[in-house]
């Protein structure tokens, strides 16, 4: 399974994991920010980007990603490491954090999304998230990259289309054999992650890892419900709110 990461600066290892359907340069700003002060390690995780994309939406298993990371840890000599996680990829995160919790020191999860288990009678419902999800609508197939690019800009995550929204969204998509655009993120990633939702939560017991919450003001978590699990699982747990969206 080939995994693509990106590297930036020296000192102690940082771990920044994107969310669905995004790649490791998202992460370009705040990484080349931190270079000085630590060694960011930054991967397309399987499906995504430029890593692997197998076909059986089976190995899109939580643990499955898990497993791929635990390997560029030890691959890059990250023997502790701090790991930032974004969105679905908190669950990730923290599914690390306790098989692996010599490897995991802090964690720092931003506004998390599918990290717990999903009842199965939402199953029904999938192809109408796969239509709606803004995240999802750049996943094609369009007829142009100029096509791709008109949909793109109309999302939050490319509001004002900065020179790195424009770098990420350009290493995000490709032609496909057929002659149209679409996004890197492969359909059995997006297929095998919604199914992992049914089956696997991110976290169900205690875990002692210190961990920092962070909360945008106009983000996915915004009711005591939705942070309840953290407050209840996470005992060395410190919330802050940060300006922004998800």
């Amino acid at each position: 399974m080939p995994l693509t990461y990106r590297q930036w600066g020296d000192g102690e290892p940082l771990m920044l994991l994107h969310g669905l359907a995004d790649h490791g340069l998202v992460w370009q700003s705040l990484a080349e920010t931190l270079r000085t002060r630590y060694r960011c390690l930054a991967p397309d995780l399987r499906g995504h980007g430029d890593s692997g994309k197998p076909d059986n939406v089976a190995v899109y298993d939580a643990l499955e990603l898990v497993d791929d990371l635990e390997a560029l840890a030890i691959a890059c000599h990250a023997e502790q490491l701090t790991v930032v996680a974004h969105s679905w990829a908190a669950k990730l995160a923290l599914l690390w954090a306790k098989r692996q919790p010599q490897r995991v020191r802090l964690l720092v999860l931003v506004d998390p999304f599918f990290v717990n288990q999903l009842p199965r009678w939402l199953q029904p419902t999938f192809p109408l998230f796969y239509r709606t999800l803004p995240f999802l609508k750049v996943m094609g197939p369009f007829e142009s990259c100029e096509a791709a690019e008109s949909v793109a800009r109309t999302l939050k995550q490319y509001r004002g289309w900065s020179p790195l929204q424009a770098a990420v969204f350009k290493a995000g998509i490709e032609q496909k054999p057929d002659g149209r655009w679409g996004s890197k993120f492969a359909i059995a990633a997006r297929n095998g992650v919604f199914r992992d939702t049914l089956h696997r939560a991110g976290f169900t017991t205690e875990l002692a890892v210190p961990t920092l919450l962070l909360l945008p003001q106009a983000g996915l978590n915004r009711k005591a419900w939705q942070l309840k699990p953290y407050c209840t699982h996470l005992p060395n747990l410190k919330i802050q709110t940060i300006p922004g969206n998800h």
